[in-house]
């Protein structure tokens, strides 16, 4: 792949999913179970826009079902996946498309995950990536049936031990994933850097009111709720604290600061990169504000046993003890980004979870939100 980005004044290669390999894979698969045709490369195009040319290997073919592999390229980015074949099995099928995994895909044992427990670690997006390809090949051979396919990955149950999969709940394998199809390669001094470009650029006309969310993930939610589009804030990643430095720096005077409570939970415990590499504590800080809430010994067990924060939120919910732990946190953070900003400016929180899009938020916030708006939205 000739895709490159220039990250901290070097140009990076990028490279491509899994979940792009699965899809080409299958598709490959496909077009030769309907023709006589060999196909040793493929085309596909990814969620990002970017056409994929990949070449074929491994292909196997019988007259009900074809089988090839991918293998993953992911250019610059330090991947664990990197090199290793993502494989198709493809037959027919009366109709409908059918996609399960194979040797080397987890499949999923706890709650709380994107896909559902006892199926394949397949995201929905590489999931829908290969629905749209296979009917695109059925179209075009005016094929009426359907498929059925195996997606398999090589060396896939030894690699995951270096992933995060095991904690998660995912078993024997690797998860196919992507949302763009496309690998960009991650330099975190160049995402600081970018930070402080975004700041640069929101503080030129206004100084006193700064917007910040870790992406735009929930972005609808915010732009239906509060009537904030938190992209034309400042995207801060996992970099809380570099971003309250340099918003101070730039002497910004009051901070909103929206997210899914998954990520901002942990600077309740004084993390302020909230990478999943660096620290994890999502449970052990649910669990000791339930306790503080009033949280039996049980309540507090299933809490660290949990997988995800939306299992922690269902299980508070159970309890009874939402608001108290919610409001709880929601203090503890508020006390550690005014540490860190040494009192210097004014910080107020919205943290939401996205099951029913629950969200709490701290006492000075709906001021916050209405002089945002007024700033950035309504010049």
């Amino acid at each position: 792949m000739d895709q490159l980005i220039v990250k901290n004044g070097k140009e990076l290669r990028c490279g491509y999913t899994t979940g792009s390999c699965a899809t080409a894979a299958a598709k490959a698969c496909a077009m030769m179970l309907l023709t006589e045709e060999v196909a040793n490369v493929v085309i596909i195009n990814t969620p990002k826009g970017i056409t994929l040319t990949l070449q074929v290997e491994d292909i196997v073919r019988q007259k009900e079902w074809v089988t090839c592999s991918i293998s993953k390229d992911a250019g610059d980015d330090p991947d664990v996946t990197n090199g290793m074949k993502i494989s198709a099995r493809v037959e027919r099928s009366q109709e409908g498309i059918q996609i399960d995994g194979g040797t080397g895909v987890g499949r999923v044992t706890k709650e709380g995950l994107s896909c559902a427990v006892g199926e394949a670690a397949i995201n929905p997006i590489p999931r829908q990536m290969i629905m749209e390809a296979l009917l695109g090949v059925a179209l075009r051979y005016k094929y009426k049936g359907g498929f059925s396919v195996l997606i398999s990955a090589e060396n896939g149950e030894e690699i995951a031990k270096k992933t995060f999969n095991p904690r998660l709940g995912v078993v024997d394998g690797i998860s196919i994933l992507g949302t763009s199809g496309i690998v960009e390669p991650m330099s975190e001094k160049a995402l600081i850097d970018t930070i402080h470009l975004e700041i640069n650029s929101k503080t030129v006309s206004n100084g006193e009111y700064l917007l910040i969310s870790p992406g735009n993930y929930g972005r609808d939610f915010a732009l239906r709720e509060f009537g904030l589009d938190i992209e034309l804030g400042v995207k801060c990643s996992n970099f809380i604290g570099e971003t309250i430095d340099y918003a101070v720096y730039k002497k910004v005077k009051n901070i909103l600061l929206i997210g899914h409570a998954g990520k901002l939970c942990k600077i309740a415990g004084g993390i302020m990169n909230t990478h999943s590499r660096v620290a994890d504590c999502r449970c052990e800080i649910f669990a000791a504000h339930a306790a503080l809430a009033g949280a039996s010994q049980e309540q507090i067990k299933q809490i660290m046993e949990a997988i995800t924060t939306e299992e922690i939120s269902n299980l508070l919910q159970k309890f009874g003890l939402s608001s108290q732990v919610f409001e709880s946190i929601l203090k503890k953070i508020q006390y550690h980004l005014n540490q860190r900003a040494a009192f210097n400016c004014k910080i107020e929180v919205i943290m939401f979870t996205n099951k029913s899009w629950t969200f709490y938020q701290t006492v000075g916030a709906n001021l916050a939100i209405k002089k945002v708006k007024e700033v950035l939205f309504y010049k």
